[in-house]
């Protein structure tokens, strides 16, 4: 995997490094927000229904936020991404740059104010996170590589050994999916691991890979996009 990491273009590896960002914000989500995920909202929909069905103590408002929020985040993901827009081209690095800024207001609103699940607190940080899933989300798709979700794994998995478009999958596409697993595998041990020191630290970690990713990849200034032109 160490020689399939060093072949992979800038773009794909910038991708693998955000889904690791991924598995930390839902590791902080779930562990230190309540029965609730930034990212995966599946299990957002699971949970809501469970709560809807008064299950267990799930929650209601924690995934109904999450849900909304991801889904306004993926609006104007597709706004960035729109062929001819303003930022057709850099629309990766656009959506890398407002996840900075709000994970790192994230991390600042955690340091300075107490965090409980069910209050106030939580939930502007469950839709701060959500909504940055749902706009990394949205352009990810749409400039990515197709083994490359970001923030969910169900396609990756489930196309884990399944052939491509253009044939069986080759061995560079399954050790590029196995390594997605392991990147957002790593990212969730990293977030609980740093959840025990501070909420405040595990989100400020987040956005300090980002900031290295977007620092680290300078050979991409532009991003063909995958989207049609109308």
């Amino acid at each position: 995997m160490a020689v399939l990491l060093r072949r992979v273009t800038p773009l794909t590896r910038t991708l693998l490094i955000l889904t690791f960002v991924t598995g930390i914000v839902d590791a902080v989500s779930f562990l230190a927000l309540g029965q609730v995920f930034a990212a995966m909202q599946t299990g957002n929909v699971i949970f809501l229904g469970l709560g809807i069905a008064d299950s267990s103590g799930a929650p209601v408002l924690s995934p109904l936020l999450a849900l909304g929020a991801f889904v306004a985040g993926s609006a104007v993901g597709a706004l960035l991404s729109r062929p001819g827009g303003p930022t057709a081209g850099n629309e990766l690095r656009w959506a890398m740059t407002i996840e900075i800024g709000l994970l790192a207001a994230a991390a600042a609103f955690a340091a300075l104010v107490d965090v409980h699940p069910g209050e106030l607190a939580a939930y502007v940080l469950i839709v701060t996170l959500s909504l940055t899933m749902g706009l990394r989300n949205a352009v990810a798709r749409g400039v990515g590589d197709p083994n490359l979700a970001t923030t969910v794994l169900n396609l990756t998995l489930g196309a884990f050994a399944s052939p491509t478009p253009t044939g069986i999958a080759s061995h560079n596409e399954l050790a590029l999916r196995g390594v997605a697993i392991a990147a957002i595998l790593a990212g969730a041990v990293t977030g609980a691991l740093l959840l025990q020191v501070s909420l405040a630290l595990a989100l400020a970690m987040a956005a300090g890979v980002v900031v290295a990713a977007v620092l680290g990849d300078r050979t991409w200034p532009t991003i063909p996009s995958t989207r049609p032109s109308p």
